[in-house]
């Protein structure tokens, strides 16, 4: 972060947090925001673990987004450590940006995030996300809907997949930030490490690959990256909680971890602008979503 903290006249600033129930969209909306991927997407619930901060510089100033773990009911101690991760969130913010998916019924989760929300008495925008997916004769009354259950500063509708009326949350976003510094030099998009994308991005392949259980048993940490001329030499543990577990993510002759390292590889290949070498190895950590020590090694405690 940077170190003078010059404020500029008609220079805004500010930080906003990003919050919703899983599988909202929140990711692909701040992927959106950003104009390339940083955050890894699924479309499985709970793919975001850690409190991640994204950063958006135009000529009128800088927005630094916390995209948070979506907010559910914890059943194990990584899931008690995102909550609170999520939670946490919202007490260093200047503005809310609530992600909800259009297609989904109001339930208990928004109940609670309205609890939240309110409680910090922050101005909160609601983004109604994949609105691409609704008939248009719904759209207005569901808006009226969500205006009904919660005091919001906007409702903006959107779809981030499409990238459709995405700029107009930016715009919104200005209007309630307050004159500040430039905390992050222009050229970042993110606070996290080369190592933490690295990870990221073999665990978005396993997400992608494998189904039921197996995405929110495997935690993935890179032991080791080295970088020479031409090449970044990576390798990366994958953690499963049982030896059924390591056989699925490995696959029939090795087949499927072959295949979550070349997709990994390729995309890493074009972020970093470098050949990249990739090794994953499977090593099974009984329970590990409860272990304090693997957590801490995983980055989540």
């Amino acid at each position: 972060m940077g170190s003078d903290m010059v404020i500029q006249e008609g220079f805004l600033s500010g930080f906003v947090a990003v919050i919703g129930r899983p599988n909202a969209g929140k990711s692909t909306l701040l992927n959106a925001l950003l104009g390339q991927k940083v955050l890894i997407m699924s479309d499985k619930p709970q793919t975001t673990r850690n409190t991640i901060r994204c950063i958006v510089t135009e000529s009128r100033g800088q927005i630094i987004f916390l995209d948070t773990p979506g907010i559910h009911k914890p059943k194990d101690r990584l899931g008690e450590w995102m909550l609170e991760e999520a939670l946490g969130a919202l007490r260093a913010v200047d503005v809310v940006i609530w992600v909800a998916d259009a297609t989904a019924t109001w339930g208990t989760g928004d109940a609670s995030i309205a609890e939240v929300v309110q409680a910090s008495g922050l101005k909160t925008l609601l983004v109604l996300n994949k609105v691409d997916l609704l008939n248009k004769s719904v759209l207005l009354p569901l808006i009226d809907e969500w205006s009904r259950r919660f005091d919001f500063a906007e409702i903006v509708p959107v779809s981030a997949l499409r990238e459709e009326n995405t700029s107009r949350v930016l715009d919104s976003l200005w209007a309630y930030l307050p004159e500040g510094p430039m905390y992050y030099p222009e050229d970042e998009v993110t606070d996290r490490p080369e190592r933490f994308i690295a990870a990221e991005i073999v665990r978005e392949k396993v997400f992608a690959l494998t189904r039921e259980e197996i995405p929110y048993a495997v935690g993935v940490v890179v032991e080791g990256m080295e970088e020479k001329a031409a090449l970044i030499k990576i390798e990366a543990v994958l953690f499963v909680e049982r030896d059924s577990q390591k056989g699925i993510v490995i696959g029939k002759d090795g087949s499927l971890i072959k295949e979550v390292g070349r997709q990994a590889r390729e995309e890493l290949e074009e972020l970093l602008n470098r050949k990249v070498l990739l090794k994953l190895w499977v090593k099974v950590r009984k329970d590990w979503r409860n272990r304090g020590d693997t957590l801490r090694e995983l980055g989540y405690e």
